[in-house]
């Protein structure tokens, strides 16, 4: 594999041409493992512990530093790299730092045949590249290996532990895969229980999707099959000190994830990073869990407790009593006759709506009954009636134009007039103007801005021309400062009528109103 690696650096592309230049001098490659999670588990050691660790540690060892044996041979075939000549005792010393720390994998007892070949191998890789370099500066490295690792038939991904013993994927295509570990009977017949165990205990978790409360594991043995997410995690120590134990084993850095819990704050963040750098590790990424809208692995649904009161909490319905008062009105809008019947509670609100226009068993006459019937239940279930003025006044179709009510003398529509009779019987003056529906009078009670009294005064005698003509300037400055009607605000405000020839919306011209199209007035020019 090391060499196979050696002859893909020259015979690669790269993106840049600096990049193709130091590659060809330090010619990194990138040996790496996966599945380390899973053979933790099958071996019976847990994640987070000393003698997961210490195995981890000489495994990465004895990879990496058989590969520097490796490199060193082709060194002395090939030649060393070129960079090997400008820093010799640097790359020198490099390997007598990974020595150093495989003599102290040892303080663990895991396996004493393991550690010793450990040290061994990398006391070969020190004499070796002493004698004849290196082809090879970068030589390991964790890549994250991602999913593709389940087509392998492994159970976890790069040196990370199992996500959750019942996953579930995401598909591209839409979709979700269920993930189940299969080195579950492997660890549970390994730490000696019998095959009817290990079927109970194995059916238990394809059940509940976790190890926790099921038959016949014992407490201690439930850190065996902990995991990055779930009920039974894997805290984010435990992440940082796998990591130590291995990083001074790796050339390069680490495709780890640190997985934390959803509600981490910001200062735990931060402790976790300064642990990271305290410890010596290279890089680290942290992933909180649920803070992307879709992440392609979870571990199921979430449980939240929610108290007591927003548990019970239910939408209530407002039934009006069984004999109450109502208003009844008629109404045309263009050649379209109807009755409308609102039914009030005793407190004088709203609370139920009959609609009655055109002939029984019509088109136009169903759907109006089934509007009035859902417009009740909003009603009823405290939906507010300015809600429904605010979400209907305005909607335009057929039939539409001049209605026989006073108040309301044109009608984009049915609805647009209903809910604007509803506004003026039900809503307060404030809440009318703030959605801009007025009755007659209301509308031309109003004053008109930009409209001030002017007091022209007089002088008796020669004064009389002069302050005339002061009084002329003033005038004429003080009003060219003001806004005209029509560059006011309200100067075609929403409550404006319709030209009864054009249907343009009509301006307010003093007291009345004047169309801008045709030149229709109201009536009172």
């Amino acid at each position: 594999m090391v060499t196979a690696q050696d002859i893909l650096v020259g015979a690669s592309d790269y993106p840049t041409e600096s990049i193709a230049e130091m590659t060809a001098q330090s010619r990194d490659i990138g040996i790496g493992y996966t599945n380390l999670g899973a053979s933790l588990m099958a071996l019976g050691y847990p994640y987070d512990s000393e003698q997961g660790r210490a195995w981890a540690a000489s495994i990465t060892a004895l990879l990496t530093g058989t590969a520097a044996i490796r490199s060193t041979e082709l060194a002395q075939s090939l030649g060393p790299a070129p960079l090997f000549a400008a820093d010799a005792a640097g790359w020198i010393g490099v390997y007598r730092m990974h020595l150093g720390a495989a003599t102290h994998i040892g303080s663990v007892d895991v396996q004493p045949e393991l550690n010793d070949r450990v040290v061994q191998v990398w006391s070969e890789a020190l004499e070796r590249v002493q004698l004849v370099g290196s082809r090879n500066a970068e030589l390991s490295v964790a890549a994250p290996t991602g999913t593709i690792s389940f087509m392998m038939d492994a159970d976890t991904t790069g040196i990370e532990p199992d996500l959750g013993l019942v996953k579930f994927k995401k598909l591209v295509g839409g979709g979700t895969l269920q993930i189940v570990n299969q080195t579950v009977p492997r660890a549970l017949r390994r730490l000696g229980y019998t095959s009817e165990q290990v079927a109970e205990i194995v059916a238990y978790i394809a059940e509940q999707q976790s190890a926790l409360g099921a038959p016949h594991l014992r407490p201690e043995h439930l850190a065996v099959f902990a995991c990055a997410m779930g009920d039974n995690v894997i805290s984010y120590g435990g992440h940082l000190r796998m990591m130590a134990a291995i990083q001074p084993f790796f050339s390069g850095a680490m495709s780890k994830t640190v997985n934390v819990p959803a509600e981490t704050t910001v200062d735990e963040v931060e402790q976790l990073l300064i642990d990271a750098w305290q410890m010596g590790i290279k890089c680290v990424a942290l992933y909180r869990d649920n803070c992307k809208v879709g992440q392609p692995l979870s571990t199921g649904k979430q449980t939240i407790d929610l108290p007591a009161e927003l548990v019970a909490a239910k939408p209530v319905r407002e039934k009006l009593p069984r004999s109450r008062s109502s208003r009844t009105f008629e109404f045309r809008v263009a050649d379209c006759k109807g009755f409308v019947t609102v039914g009030e509670y005793e407190d004088g609100r709203p609370g139920e709506l009959f609609i009655r226009v055109s002939k029984q068993g019509s088109t136009l006459a169903g759907i109006m009954d089934a509007f009035a019937i859902s417009v009740s239940h909003g009603l009823q279930y405290g939906v507010p009636l300015k809600a429904f003025i605010h979400a209907f006044v305005g909607m335009r179709f057929e039939p539409a134009g001049i209605t026989d009510d006073p108040e309301v003398r044109l009608a984009n529509s049915l609805i647009d007039y209903l809910f604007r009779r509803l506004a003026l019987d039900y809503l307060t003056y404030p809440e009318r103007l703030d959605l801009g529906v007025l009755g007659t009078d209301e509308r031309l009670q109003q004053t008109l801005p930009g409209v001030e009294e002017h007091a022209v005064g007089s002088s008796p005698g020669l004064d009389l021309a002069s302050s005339a003509t002061e009084a002329d300037r003033n005038f004429v400055e003080t009003t060219s400062a003001e806004p005209s009607v029509s560059d006011s605000p309200l100067g075609q405000a929403m409550d404006a009528p319709l030209c009864m020839q054009c249907g343009i919306q009509m301006t307010r011209a003093g007291s009345c109103y004047v169309c801008s199209a045709c030149g229709s007035t109201s009536g009172c020019s």
